[in-house]
């Protein structure tokens, strides 16, 4: 029994040395305060802080930002209200899969700035060709059943021109993002539609008092009145408390700040219909509404370039506002030959679908592209057959406002000069 006792005591005080220094409140700070302070020394974030476990932030090693735009639609030159607010681009070429983050997401047309709505003073007036208007709370609107979908949202003028130096400049307005709300279809049923009611529309509370018209049809399909994206209520940029969401419509469609929805027997031309987003061709009027299958590589894309040959993986995006991505075809001869390029999963209705091949650089001068089939059969045509269907030059089609006629959802094409070097290769 001696034999045991000094192994028992070396353990029990060892047990006692290491409680010691578990309960020291010295101890216990020690680690923090030395990070905390390495990192006020250094100048870099203190990832350690109440700010960031309260409001979790990105690595300080990541700094992709939004794409600052030059004045919109500078063709029309007109006074700009107080205060201005400019346009900013997703950067496309920094995304990963589809979801783009809301910070990051494209924000257009706020010449009158952001409204700061509270949301307990908010309401929804619902009103027009229904049996019994209804005014809605944000309370009100979160007791119905809440439905998440997955959707692209492209402004109109999401245009590609040969002076574009890269995939952000290309195709900078658009972004895909998870929408929570209410069904509209549920709201109107609430109200019940009269039956001469064919259209809605909608009103934002901006200070120009954006207004956008809806087909019935569309609305009763899958328009949403959503107060979330991306897991959290959406932010002021994106219509915060209560946008309207028209999956596969243009993006002007889908009024921010909601206010108002007034059910009426025929469309309204308001302002933004009337100042540049009716065209005198009729063949316009087909286009209006849904956006056409497109697609874009973002890599390797304009300003890339390939450090040698060998083989690469060819990826980008592909949408419809028609409804599902089937198909994505790449070319890597300069459309002489096409390859189907792998579809990532998942693949959902009128939302981003990534795509990928894998390709064999031989060190040659080429030109890669590459082109979207929805499940409608819609295949996006090259800059020579969108033109030939309007009949304008190319130079025309390039000149002119995306939001003049037709969706602009030519293919866009990426020369790969022999030294490795990417630039864009839309005929001028």
């Amino acid at each position: 029994m001696d034999s045991k006792q000094p192994g028992r005591r070396r353990f029990m005080k060892r047990g006692v040395a290491l409680a010691g220094l578990a309960v020291s409140p010295a101890g216990m700070a020690l680690a923090p305060e030395s990070a905390s302070a390495q990192a006020r020394s250094s100048g870099v974030p203190d990832m350690n802080s109440m700010e960031y476990v309260l409001y979790g932030a990105r690595s300080h090693f990541v700094d992709t930002v939004r794409v600052l735009e030059g004045p919109a639609h500078h063709e029309t030159r007109g006074p700009r209200p107080d205060p201005y607010r400019p346009g900013a681009g997703t950067p496309v070429k920094d995304l990963i899969g589809i979801i783009t983050p809301s910070s990051l997401h494209f924000t257009t047309q706020h010449f009158y700035g952001i409204p700061d709505i509270n949301p307990k003073e908010h309401k929804l007036t619902l009103h027009g060709l229904v049996e019994r208007p209804l005014v809605f709370t944000m309370d009100d609107l979160k007791r119905f059943p809440a439905v998440s979908r997955v959707h692209f949202l492209e402004c109109v003028g999401n245009k590609n021109v040969p002076r574009d130096k890269n995939v952000n400049d290309t195709h900078g307005r658009m972004a895909c993002s998870e929408w929570t709300g209410v069904p509209l279809s549920v709201l109107l049923k609430e109200a019940g539609v009269k039956n001469q009611a064919t259209w809605i529309v909608a009103e934002g509370l901006d200070g120009g008092k954006h207004t956008k018209s809806v087909p019935m049809a569309k609305v009763m399909d899958d328009v949403l009145v959503a107060y979330g994206q991306n897991g959290e209520p959406v932010r002021p940029d994106h219509g915060y408390p209560l946008r309207l969401l028209v999956p596969g419509f243009e993006g002007i469609y889908n009024v921010k700040w909601l206010r108002t929805i007034k059910v009426v027997d025929g469309p309204y031309v308001g302002f933004q219909e009337n100042s540049r987003f009716v065209a005198p061709d009729p063949r316009s009027r087909d286009f209006i509404y849904e956006l056409g299958p497109k697609s874009v590589i973002t890599f390797p894309s304009g300003e890339d370039r390939l450090p040698e040959r060998g083989f690469y993986a060819i990826s980008g995006l592909a949408w419809s506002g028609g409804g599902t991505v089937r198909r994505v075809e790449v070319s890597t001869d300069n459309g002489r030959t096409w390859k189907d390029a792998q579809l990532q999963e998942p693949v959902l209705k009128r939302a981003f679908t990534r795509f990928h091949l894998m390709w064999k650089w031989n060190g040659e001068e080429t030109v890669i592209q590459s082109r979207c089939i929805d499940d409608l059969g819609q295949i996006q045509p090259s800059v020579a057959e969108f033109a030939k269907f309007w009949n304008k030059s190319i130079s025309e089609i390039h000149r002119t406002s995306g939001s003049k006629f037709g969706h602009a959802n030519f293919i866009q094409p990426w020369k790969v000069t022999a030294d490795g070097s990417v630039q864009n290769a839309l005929e001028a």
